[in-house]
C-alpha cells in the first residue's frame, strides 16, 4: 500500500486542497513523507452523507456478515503488521514490541465484536407478551431490543496509534452495532492512519459493504472535527484525548439543533491507596510495583498511577525513599509528540513551584523536544486539600505520592477526588476489613478498582469498565473497552401489538437466530 496523504472517502480519495503537513518523528524530529492534505468542509459533507446513505443498508445486514466484515478486518491487519508497526514506530517512537502487542489486542477486538453480535444476547432482546384478559385493562405485546444510532464520528488518541485508534475499540464496537464510522486520526500518526484506513476501506470492498459504512478525514480537530461533530446526519461521537478537547465537543454536540451523546475519555490520575498492614510488609515491593506503572511507555497511558497516598511512619518514609531511588535512576524516553512533551514539562514544572511539594526525583531528559525525564513529587495530606490543581492529571513519567497523618486524613482526601478511571488498593484482609468505607467511597469515584495490582494494562474482555464519572469521562454509564462499549451506539426501539411477520428476527416468536431472549421476565435461548 502507498501513502498518498490524502483523506479516504468511502472507495476513493479525496483531492489534495491547502498547504500539505508533514508527519513526524518525535525521536528525530525528522519529516516524513509523505506531505498530508488536510480535509475540506466539502470532504466533511460528503463523508457524512455517504455514511447516512451506507447505513440504510448497513443497518440491515444480518449480525455474520458484519461479523465477516470484523474478521475481514483483522485478517488484513495481520497480514500487514510488519508495515504498518514499522510507521507506527517512525511516528511514535513507540517500541516495536510493545506495538506488536497493540496489533493483537486491536486484532483480539475486531473479533471479540464479531463473536459479540453473532451471539445475540448484546442486543437485550425483550418480549413481554399479551394478556388479553387482563383486568381493568388488556395488556399489549410488547418487544424491544437495542438498535443501531447511525453514522459515527471517531477520535483517535494519541497513545494508541492501532488499539485507540482507525481501527480501534470505537471504530469496532460501532461497525459491530451497524453503525458507519468516519474516523477522524491523531496527526502523531498519520501514515499509521492512513496505512490503517486503507485496510478498512479494502475490507469494506471485498464484503460487498455499501460506500460510506468508512471513511478517514486527516485534519486539525478544532476544524475537521468540529465540523464532523456538528453535522447534522452524525448521531454519535467516540473521543481519547484531553479533558479540553473532550468539552469542546460535549459543548458542541450539545449545542445542535439535535444534540447528540458524546462518548470522552478525557483523562484520570488513578490514584493509588497503600494500605497500613502491606505497607509495612512490602513497601520496597510496592515501591517497585509502583515505579514500573508509573514510567511503563514513557508514562502514557490513561491509567498511569499519578497520585499515591500513604499513612505516615517508617514504612511510608522506606516505601518513599526507594521510589525516589527508582525514580530517579529512570533514563529518559521519547515521548509521542513534542506538543505532548512540552506539556509534561510545565506540569512538572508547576508541581516543582506548589507550595507544600517536595520534588523528590527528577531525571534531566536533555535537549530534545520529545524527551522527558521521570519525576516524583512529595507532599502532605493538608497541602493536597488546600490545592486543588494537585489533582490536576501530568500525563507523562510522573507521580505524587501523599502522607497522610492518619486514616481518617486517607479517607478526606479520598472524598476531594474527581471522578477517575481507575482506583488502586493495597493491602492484606484485615487492610480491607478495617477500610470499608474508603473501598465504599472509591466505588463512586472511578469506573474500575484494582486490587494488590496496579491500573496499568486494560484487559479486553466482557466485564471490564474503561470508563468512570466525570471528568474521567462524559458519561460515567459508558465504557470505551470491553463488550459493553457496543451500547454507546444504539438505542432501544419497541414494537407494541406488532405482527410477528413484522418484526425482527430477534424479536419474532419462534426464535429463529438462537439468541438469548428475556420473555416473560425468565431468561434464556427461548
Amino acid at each position: 500500500m502507498k501513502l498518498q496523504g490524502l483523506s479516504i472517502l468511502g472507495q476513493h480519495r479525496a483531492k489534495p486542497s491547502g498547504k500539505p503537513t508533514a508527519a513526524m518523528n518525535p525521536a528525530t524530529g525528522a519529516a516524513l513523507e509523505p506531505d498530508y492534505f488536510w480535509a475540506t468542509g466539502s470532504d466533511v459533507e460528503q463523508a457524512a452523507q455517504l455514511a447516512d446513505r451506507a447505513f440504510v443498508e448497513f443497518r440491515r445486514w444480518p449480525a455474520q456478515r458484519r461479523a465477516g466484515l470484523l474478521r475481514r478486518i483483522a485478517e488484513l491487519i495481520e497480514a500487514n503488521a510488519t508495515a504498518i508497526q514499522e510507521r507506527a514506530n517512525l511516528e511514535t517512537a513507540l517500541p516495536l514490541g510493545r506495538l506488536q502487542g497493540e496489533t493483537g489486542r486491536t486484532c483480539g477486538q475486531l473479533r471479540l465484536f464479531a463473536s459479540l453480535i453473532e451471539d445475540g444476547w448484546w442486543l437485550d432482546a425483550r418480549i413481554d407478551h399479551a394478556d388479553a384478559n387482563r383486568k381493568p385493562l388488556p395488556k399489549p405485546d410488547v418487544r424491544s431490543l437495542l438498535a443501531p444510532l447511525g453514522p459515527v464520528v471517531v477520535f483517535s488518541s494519541s497513545n494508541f496509534p492501532l488499539a485507540f485508534s482507525v481501527a480501534g475499540g470505537d471504530t469496532a464496537s460501532a461497525l459491530a452495532a451497524g453503525c458507519p464510522v468516519i474516523v477522524k486520526p491523531h496527526q502523531g500518526h498519520l501514515g499509521t492512519s492512513e496505512l490503517v484506513g486503507l485496510i478498512v476501506q479494502q475490507a469494506a470492498g471485498e464484503c460487498g459493504a455499501p460506500e460510506g459504512i468508512f471513511s478517514v478525514l486527516f485534519g486539525p480537530g478544532r476544524e475537521i472535527g468540529t465540523a464532523l461533530v456538528k453535522h447534522p446526519l452524525i448521531k454519535a461521537v467516540g473521543f481519547t484525548g484531553s479533558r479540553a478537547g473532550g468539552r469542546a465537543l460535549m459543548d458542541a454536540a450539545a449545542a445542535r439543533p439535535e444534540p447528540i451523546p458524546v462518548y470522552a475519555e478525557m483523562g484520570s490520575i488513578n490514584p493509588v491507596f497503600l494500605l497500613s498492614n502491606v505497607l509495612q510488609q512490602k513497601a520496597e515491593e510496592l515501591a517497585a510495583g509502583m515505579h514500573g506503572s508509573v514510567t511503563l511507555g514513557v508514562g502514557q497511558f490513561c491509567t498511569n498511577p499519578g497520585l499515591a497516598f500513604v499513612e505516615s511512619g517508617a514504612a511510608a518514609a522506606a516505601f518513599s525513599k526507594k521510589l525516589e531511588t527508582l525514580m530517579g535512576s529512570t533514563p529518559p524516553g521519547t515521548m509521542l509528540t513534542a506538543d505532548l512533551c512540552s506539556a509534561y514539562r510545565a506540569g512538572v514544572e508547576k508541581f516543582s513551584r506548589a507550595a507544600g511539594v517536595r520534588r523528590a526525583a527528577s531525571v534531566d531528559a536533555g535537549a530534545g523536544k520529545a524527551q522527558a525525564g521521570a519525576a516524583l513529587f512529595v507532599t502532605d495530606a493538608a497541602a493536597f486539600l488546600g490545592n486543588h490543581s494537585l489533582m490536576e492529571e501530568v500525563f507523562g513519567p510522573s507521580t505524587l505520592v501523599v502522607e497522610c497523618a492518619s486514616r481518617e486524613q486517607m479517607l478526606a482526601a479520598a472524598r476531594r477526588l474527581e471522578g477517575q478511571l481507575t482506583a488502586t488498593i493495597h493491602g492484606t484482609p484485615e487492610d480491607l476489613a478495617a477500610n470499608g468505607e474508603l473501598v465504599e467511597l472509591l466505588t463512586q469515584k472511578a469506573g474500575r478498582l484494582v486490587f494488590n495490582g496496579f491500573p496499568t494494562g486494560v484487559e479486553v474482555c466482557h466485564a471490564m469498565t474503561h470508563g468512570g464519572p466525570y471528568p474521567a469521562t462524559s458519561d460515567g454509564r459508558s465504557t470505551s473497552v470491553g463488550t459493553r462499549a457496543i451500547e454507546r451506539f444504539a438505542r432501544p426501539v419497541c414494537y407494541q401489538n406488532f405482527p410477528d411477520a413484522a418484526l425482527p428476527d430477534e424479536l419474532k416468536e419462534a426464535n429463529p437466530l438462537g439468541i438469548w431472549r428475556l420473555v416473560d421476565g425468565k431468561p434464556g435461548c427461548h
